[in-house]
């Protein structure tokens, strides 16, 4: 899928050779939003264009089944055709590939550690630009660490709610580094649920750890959904609160537990009413909690129009970029919807502040001859985190650095 037609969104960087090399600068400085389509993760930014009312491929849908723990490795998923929603929103949808194979890129060539990527999306033959890989490093490394800051301020004593989930690989992660909450809940589009399902049940490594601290001797599973002792995956509509929430519930989320909630590039497609509905609705339902947000800011700049014009060429509106021309507007959009303390950085500032010898180990994997126009899009990323309660866990002192 492409903002300029044929060429890939990531771009190749193969050498001089290349058509992109011939570029003037400018020129490049507008290929390179283009490429930026690339750091949007796109599991994330279709959840706000997804349509749940009855349809007939609902009919073919199973039911909720409880199944043999064992039988994880084994069941296969119905097949259901597409609606029209879904077909409208394909392009939409289809970034989900597009930012899980960037990130299985950084991580192949030493970027960061994760050892489950690559079960879940194959590895490019394009090399992705250096600014991509670093920009995609730098929100990595920034959502991890507040994480963390959270986890051992509350012992891990918590759960932890990841809204648009897509692909990501943190509940493996934090199990192998012994940070694992009480539960990790991951929600997503029904469609990105079960092909992570797929991935989950027929490769050992992905399936085996969530056995592993399941103590029932059953699972709930069906293609949309599957509900276990420490971790849960739901296909869910965001927009829709009460069948979220109906949902989590389902899956024993327990609102009387500090909880951390997570969104990456997911309330910028939203409207800003159905963002503070569901900023709202996460501050009223839990009395301890924090919210992580990574999405876009300083968008009323040129370079900011030009990201807005880019992705509406591939039917991806930002319905919610409003609330994206400051860190300001940011912080007030959570603290006007029942955030207690708000914080915000953008990306360039934020790699400004990670350890120097992270930073050295970062920029010796590959040259980068283009640092203004990384610091341009760095610029116009930001990461805010927010809590409610919790003053006397020290919630209000949690940093990512």
């Amino acid at each position: 899928m492409s903002v300029w037609g044929e060429a890939p969104i990531s771009g190749q960087v193969a050498g001089p050779s290349s058509w992109a090399a011939s570029l003037s600068r400018a020129s490049r400085a507008w290929w390179s939003v283009a490429r930026l389509c690339c750091l949007l993760p796109g599991s994330l930014l279709r959840l706000a264009f997804v349509d749940f009312a009855p349809c007939p491929r609902w009919a073919q849908h199973p039911g909720t089944s409880t199944l043999m723990a064992a039988s994880l490795r084994s069941p296969s998923f119905t097949s259901h055709s597409s609606s029209p929603t879904d077909t409208d929103d394909e392009g939409v949808r289809g970034t989900c590939e597009d930012a899980s194979i960037c990130k299985r890129f950084a991580v192949s060539i030493g970027y960061w550690h994760d050892p489950y990527i690559e079960h879940f999306v194959r590895l490019s033959k394009e090399r992705k630009a250096p600014e991509i890989n670093r920009g995609y490093f730098a929100r990595v490394y920034g959502v991890r660490q507040l994480i963390k800051a959270f986890l051992q301020k509350i012992e891990c004593q918590c759960q932890i709610v990841n809204l648009g989930a897509g692909m990501d690989t943190a509940f493996w992660t934090l199990k192998d580094e012994d940070l694992l909450p009480s539960k990790y809940f991951e929600v997503d589009f029904p469609g990105i649920v079960t092909r992570k399902l797929h991935s989950i049940k027929f490769k050992s490594v992905l399936s085996k750890p969530i056995l592993d601290l399941h103590s029932e001797d059953t699972l709930q599973m069906d293609g949309h959904m599957l509900d276990s002792k420490r971790y849960a995956i739901i296909g869910a509509d965001l927009r829709d609160l009460p069948e979220l929430e109906e949902k989590l519930k389902k899956c024993n989320m327990n609102t009387q537990l500090p909880t951390l909630l997570i969104t990456e590039c997911v309330l910028v497609y939203m409207t800003p009413e159905q963002s503070a509905n569901l900023l709202k609705w996460a501050a009223n339902s839990f009395e301890t909690a924090m919210f992580i947000n990574y999405e876009q800011v300083n968008m009323d700049d040129r370079f900011g129009q030009i990201m807005i014009e880019n992705l509406r060429r591939r039917q991806c509106d930002l319905a919610g970029v409003e609330t994206c021309k400051s860190l300001e507007s940011q912080k007030e959009r959570l603290l006007s919807n029942g955030w207690e303390t708000a914080s915000a950085v953008d990306m360039m500032e934020l790699y400004s502040r990670l350890p120097r010898a992270e930073v050295s180990r970062v920029e010796a994997l590959e040259f980068l001859d283009e640092v203004e126009l990384l610091e341009q899009l760095m610029r116009h990323y930001c990461l805010c985190w927010a809590t409610k309660g919790g003053s006397e866990l020290g919630l209000k002192e949690i940093t990512y650095y």
